[in-house]
């Protein structure tokens, strides 16, 4: 495991960076760290197909394990959150009742550490990898702290009904502002840890991005910034127009300006990249509120706007699990807590 810091590159090696990294996954993460502790983590999802999302509320006290056989972890959820599940499978965004969000980002560089099924190292599913966050920890700080034991693996297997090998990278922030990116780059664990690491994109790897900005932050954003859907060019607006938005904590002000952030990074629908499947349109954006504990849901194919108060759902232990279905593009609009029915969890993809 490593945990790494900013790496400054040669103009010449940020420009071939900057134009090389078309490739990958058009996903864009991006937080606010607004005054009086407002903190706002916005993300975008694209693919080349459908991704079909529903809302998920988890309880506490949920007996889960990492869906990889016998060597598989398991444990037991001590905070509830809410989800954005992909093809309910897997918990691919969301919050916990605490203010920890989570994002799952696509990262084709990424190369996991080898795995023995029903070995005797213990592992868990990449498609667990986010809700064991969102279940056991309330901070980043924690998060990064157990991480860092590498006490398991992350496993990770093909899409399934598809020749796509899941390669992804996890962002986390919490309702200080401090943040973390967790990448598996040659087999090993990178961590970059610190309040700094408020945007991420997808391909090149975390410090090579990091390289990038660094290039241009040294040009206005108002003279000029890089406009394509590549995610070099993506994480190089969300940088600066995240700083750029007012600066407040009325959330009617903060949150449409987040909104309107992570709409500028997003691809605009029926577009898509040949060759390159994973550059392709944004099906559903959100924005975790990790201080007033609200998630919004913005799915392109509908013209509304939902969100989800924290205060409105029920956590306990016990409680059900609850669901708004989503998959085939109904319409909703405003506070829809009410609107979730109970339903049996999806089971996380495995091996």
């Amino acid at each position: 495991m490593t945990l790494k810091k900013p790496i400054l590159r040669s103009l010449v090696v940020l420009l071939l960076l900057n134009f090389a990294s078309g490739s990958g996954n058009a996903c864009t993460r991006v937080v606010y760290q607004g005054p009086n502790g407002t903190i706002m983590t916005a993300r975008s999802m694209d693919w080349e197909s459908e991704i079909p999302a529903n809302l998920w509320v988890f309880p506490r006290g949920m007996e889960r394990n990492g869906e990889v056989g016998t060597s598989s972890v398991k444990w037991r959820s001590k905070y509830g959150s809410v989800v954005t599940s992909s093809w309910d499978i897997a918990s691919s965004d969301g919050m916990n009742e605490k203010g920890l969000a989570g994002n799952l980002l696509w990262l084709v560089e990424t190369s996991y550490p080898p795995f023995v099924k029903d070995g005797n190292k213990k592992g868990i599913s990449v498609a667990t990898w986010l809700q064991y966050a969102l279940d056991n920890f309330a901070t980043v700080s924690e998060a990064v702290n157990e991480f860092a034991k590498e006490e398991f693996v992350v496993v990770s297997s093909e899409i399934p009904g598809t020749d796509i090998y899941t390669t992804i990278h996890l962002s986390l922030s919490d309702a200080t502002g401090d943040n973390a990116i967790f990448e598996y780059i040659d087999g090993k664990l990178v961590i970059h840890h610190g309040r700094e690491y408020n945007v991420m994109t997808n391909s090149p790897t975390f410090d090579k991005q990091l390289a990038i900005s660094s290039y241009w932050s040294n040009i206005p954003g108002t003279v000029m910034l890089p406009g394509t859907n590549r995610a070099a060019d993506r994480f190089v607006r969300a940088s600066y127009y995240i700083r750029a938005i007012p600066q407040t904590d009325d959330i009617r002000i903060a949150t449409p300006s987040v909104l309107s952030v992570i709409r500028n990074c997003s691809v605009p629908f029926g577009i898509s990249t040949e060759n390159e499947p994973n550059i392709s349109s944004t099906r559903w954006r959100t924005i975790s509120d990790q201080k007033n504990l609200i998630y919004y849901f913005d799915n392109v194919m509908n013209p509304n706007v939902l969100w989800v108060n924290f205060s409105k759902l029920n956590f306990a232990e016990g409680a059900p699990v609850k669901k708004l279905k989503m998959s085939e593009n109904e319409v909703y609009a405003g506070e829809t807590s009410a609107s979730f029915v109970d339903a049996a969890p999806f089971v996380f993809e495995g091996l």
